[in-house]
């Protein structure tokens, strides 16, 4: 944290968070992590504060900067989820386009959200930097998934049973560049 030039005190905050919090339920997991995020990063653009349009943060770079877009929040939480021991297999990354001004606007924008699946076949809980609360996917009318991807590979969509994709997670050169990174940090 210090060679990133960030603040001491927010990493021990998350270090606090996950140590304090591997023995707590699922459901005290994904409320924890997903307001621990919402409340101490801002929301910046990549120009802005990478000086790229598009730039996805490993979550040490994002607590150093206290700031990140969409994709930052998501890749923190995943990333802390992991780390309190929340299988790949029950994550994801979901590239979606949100309605922006609620589920009947015609305002669409690109966005990401982290899903968690507590079951094989089940509804998944969506994580979101836009609403803070932590809902069921058929509460998200404002969403319209895309494709998703973990770990283990990029899937046809969003849902539980949506098909692995061939070739794992190599055709998403900026998702492959955050492992490597964050790999170097510490992170598997």
């Amino acid at each position: 944290m210090r060679s990133l030039g960030g603040d001491e005190q927010i990493f021990s905050e998350w270090t606090n968070l996950i140590n304090n919090n591997l023995d707590t339920s699922t459901d005290q997991k994904l409320q924890r992590v997903n307001q621990f995020f919402n409340r101490k990063l801002i929301y910046t653009e990549d120009i802005e504060l990478w000086g790229q349009s598009d730039y996805w943060a490993t979550p040490l770079e994002s607590l150093s900067k206290k700031k990140g877009d969409c994709e930052d929040f998501v890749i923190a939480k995943y990333f802390s989820l992991r780390n309190l021991n929340i299988p790949d297999t029950q994550l994801r990354l979901i590239y979606v386009k949100a309605r922006i001004g609620g589920s009947n606007s015609a305002i669409t924008q690109a966005h990401m959200v982290l899903a968690y699946y507590p079951t094989a076949d089940g509804e998944p809980l969506i994580l979101d930097n836009l609403i803070t609360d932590i809902r069921p996917a058929s509460r998200r009318t404002d969403l319209s998934p895309i494709f998703s991807f973990n770990g283990q590979g990029i899937f046809a969509g969003a849902a539980s049973n949506a098909t692995l994709g061939p070739g794992g997670t190599s055709r998403l050169s900026r998702w492959q560049d955050l492992l490597e990174r964050a790999k170097k940090e510490g992170f598997d």
